[in-house]
């Protein structure tokens, strides 16, 4: 996860530098902030700044002025019952501030969540660095046969080695004509002062989806959790995944209790429909229910078979 000196410079004067506030803070956070967290070949993620806690999801749900004389145990009930019954609003009042490097073709999939604040590093206006993801062979998977969208075992000897050149070769031959379009170096110096380069806008059209972007997102504890609740779980895409595993670190730093009460009841837990319910029950009162006679499809069937941890 290389940084430029710049990054460096950034992040090494905010991690010596602080400020006397009266706002809260939390420490197990204010240990990595700022600090570049690795993920995937180059990529980062970096919590920059952030507003609330605990305290602040409390506050909000009791409209009070400050913290009272009610005891830790019972303002974990608090969060759990809001968790628990979806009352969303008090946890909008906590933000947070993240600065990622990503690949463009997560950075893509990323941007359906449109509850956050972004601004993207612009391949207008400046240059994008040769860096390209390349995934780890045990991740480089067939499609899988039961989910369009998913992969499955990985691809082996000889098939991968070839599937791992042929990505090597394409980011770094789309580069090298990246940098003869533009004919600009890094800096932005001409290549060759007696020919004209194409508009960096239009040069950047040729790199392939696995170079690196950078953005800054800012997002709501609430919309933050729903993020993590699709983007940590097993079933999301590994390379987003990764990126999801390490924002759901900085949670259990900021808000521990409110991570808790997350895992509990969304990352932990399983919603039943109405006929899945009533499935349950009728289980629960010894009958025999198959799926064919208790209105769910087959892979919902088969998703609270295994939830329940049943054969399906």
């Amino acid at each position: 996860m290389p940084l430029s000196d710049d990054q460096k410079a950034e992040i090494a004067a905010q991690r010596e530098s602080s400020a006397t506030t009266r706002r809260p803070t939390v420490a197990a956070l204010e240990e990595v902030l700022y600090n570049a967290l690795p993920v995937l070949d180059h990529g980062f993620v970096r919590v920059v700044d952030y507003m609330g806690d605990d305290a602040a999801i409390v506050q909000a749900a009791r409209v009070s002025y400050g913290k009272g004389t009610r005891r830790v145990s019972e303002d974990a009930g608090l969060i759990n019952y809001l968790m628990r019954h979806r009352h969303t609003t008090p946890f909008e009042m906590c933000e947070i501030k993240y600065h990622v490097k990503l690949p463009i073709f997560v950075a893509r999939q990323w941007i359906r969540h449109r509850t956050a604040n972004v601004n993207e590093y612009s391949a207008r206006y400046s240059i994008l660095d040769n860096e390209f993801y390349l995934p780890k062979p045990e991740h480089l998977g067939v499609q899988s046969a039961a989910n369009r969208q998913g992969r499955g075992e990985a691809l082996t000897g000889a098939e991968a080695e070839r599937v791992m050149a042929l990505l090597r070769e394409d980011s770094e031959r789309t580069y090298a004509h990246y940098e003869d379009m533009l004919n600009e170096d890094a800096a932005g110096n001409p290549k060759d002062p007696g020919r004209q380069g194409l508009a960096r806008e239009l040069a950047r059209m040729n790199l392939t989806l696995n170079f690196y972007t950078q953005w800054y997102w800012k997002i709501d504890l609430h919309n933050l959790l729903h993020f993590l609740s699709l983007r940590a779980d097993p079933h999301a895409q590994y390379e987003i995944r990764a990126y999801a595993d390490v924002m759901l670190d900085t949670v259990r730093r900021w808000v521990p209790v409110a991570y808790d009460a997350f895992c509990q009841y969304r990352l932990g837990g399983f919603h039943l429909s109405e006929k899945g319910l009533a499935a349950v029950k009728r289980m629960l009162a010894g009958e025999a229910v198959e799926q064919k006679d208790s209105g769910l499809s087959p892979r919902e069937w088969r998703e609270m078979m295994a939830a329940l941890g049943r054969e399906g």
